[in-house]
């Protein structure tokens, strides 16, 4: 089955709390900071149903039809059918979204690879990843994730620190666990549920197992409260800040007050070995959606920059050109990762295709940490119009219009409106409020640096190199002790 836009959104409609700029919001549809994005989440749904879209976004099983985002990969195939199902999205939509679930559904796969560690804690616990990645396929919910606690001082140990600093179990009782605590979490509010995990992953102390703790969590469920950052979209005239209003997506602290996860939506808790687990494998799929939207505001810049450089004639600089080059090979850099692990993908111990995990992290790196350098080449490229050119109530006013008509006019194929669309494009894809959040979004929402960093140091095989020098330099066998 897959929903349709409008029963995602009924689906929304459900007594949820969901607080916002201190006002209680009534409905998550129509409310103006989260509709636009909402109205992008059930375009999603109903291009599935869509004659011209519909074949290459769904699958048949059991003659049954399903979305190709919610397909556990076991081919490359699989893989491709998702890249080419996010580049239809985008591209209807006009724009970059992140965490619209097809991101966040390999984290629930990367656990499956897990599962006979979870069979060893209880058997119950094995089955109910099995069960919940079947009803996502069937029932097509809006999937998310709940990673990052308000932790606290951590300087201090956890017990000495307030105990909902992180979420943890209070309470076991015959219809389930009772849950207390916080996550941060990007689109939770508009979401159907979520998949709730550690973020520690360095475990101590068995005193520290109550917070080892894995579960599916609905979001209408009582009990969870959403308390969401102030949203960009409805803020400003979406003629000056088109991509802040149609595209941000609006972050939540989600507090869970006595909150009870029936035992059908536990995959672990007091098991320090599955939180373990988790932290060391949770992006081993979805680090390719991730990565894969940057290649989206790679080809964005590029085309903001290039469009800025041709309709003044600079494009034919040198100096230009070399930093157009500079974008390019930023966006083939992502794309090269990106291809590369798939077709050298792996088989995971639950028998699923896994993008080439030393490679898919390296990508995640390089599309990461050279995002502000990339960012601040278009800048550059583009110039100081886009923070000095006034918005479009100027262009618009009687008093103002004809003058900024006159001075921004440069020929037959650039008159001053679609310049200063341009300039409004290219000012909020990197110079904006939204734009700096969006940055700050891309170096965290996986992790930080040192975390992506430590990734590739797990996953890449040293023994290669690490051989290749001995013969070469001519080392004995005995080095090969060192490397116990």
């Amino acid at each position: 089955m897959i929903r349709t836009g409008a029963a995602y959104k009924d689906g929304l409609r459900d007594g949820r709390e969901i607080w916002i700029d201190g006002e209680r919001v009534k409905d998550v549809t129509t409310h103006a900071a989260f509709k636009p994005i909402v109205d992008i989440k059930a375009r999603m749904y109903d291009l599935h149903h869509e004659e011209a879209t519909a074949p290459a976004l769904t699958y048949v099983e059991d003659n049954a039809v399903h979305s190709i985002f919610h397909q556990p990969p076991t081919t490359q195939d699989h893989w491709h059918a998702k890249r080419q199902g996010v580049d239809i999205l985008l591209k209807d939509v006009g724009g970059v979204v992140t965490r619209v679930g097809d991101e966040t559904i390999g984290e629930m796969w990367s656990l499956q690879d897990g599962r006979d560690m979870l069979a060893a804690i209880d058997p119950r616990f094995a089955a109910n990843i099995d069960n919940h990645i079947k009803r996502v396929v069937e029932e097509d919910p809006f999937h998310v994730s709940a990673n990052t606690d308000p932790k606290g001082d951590r300087s201090r140990h956890i017990s000495e620190r307030d105990p909902d600093m992180m979420v943890h179990v209070t309470k076991e009782t015959d219809a389930g666990i009772i849950i207390r605590g916080a996550k941060y979490e990007t689109a939770a509010a508009y979401a159907d549920q979520a998949y709730l995990k550690p973020t520690v992953g360095a475990w101590t102390d068995e005193k520290e197992s109550d917070y080892a703790l894995g579960c599916i969590v609905k979001m209408g469920a009582p009990g969870v409260k959403h308390i969401c950052r102030s949203g960009f979209a409805g803020r400003t005239n979406p003629a000056d800040y088109p991509l802040a209003n149609r595209y941000d997506e609006v972050d939540t602290l989600v507090i869970f007050d006595d909150v009870l996860i029936p035992w059908e939506d536990v995959f672990f808790y007091r098991y320090t070995k599955a939180a373990q687990f988790v932290r060391g494998t949770l992006h081993r799929y979805s680090a390719y959606p991730y990565v894969l939207r940057l290649l989206y505001v790679a080809d964005m810049m590029i085309g903001a920059a290039l469009w800025n450089a041709k309709q003044t004639g600079l494009d034919k600089l040198q100096s230009v050109q070399e930093k157009l080059a500079d974008l390019a090979v930023y966006r083939e850099g992502i794309n090269a990762h990106l291809t590369a692990s798939i077709a050298l993908a792996e088989k995971s111990p639950a028998g699923l295709l896994m993008p080439n995990q030393s490679i898919l992290y390296a990508g995640r790196v390089l599309a990461c940490s050279q995002l502000p350098a990339m960012m601040h080449a278009t800048r550059e490229l583009i110039g100081g119009q886009i923070c000095v050119t006034p918005n479009v109530a100027a262009f618009e006013a009687e008093g103002t219009s004809d003058w900024l008509k006159k001075f921004y006019t440069l020929n037959d194929n650039w008159e001053s409106e679609d310049r200063r669309k341009l300039l409004a494009f290219a000012r909020d894809l990197v110079s904006s409020d939204y734009a700096g959040h969006r940055l700050a979004f891309v170096q965290f929402a996986q992790a930080p640096h040192f975390n992506h960093l430590a990734a590739v140091y797990k996953s890449f095989d040293f023994e290669g190199p690490l051989d290749f020098v001995r013969k070469t330099a001519g080392l004995s066998d005995k080095v090969k002790g060192s490397l116990k």
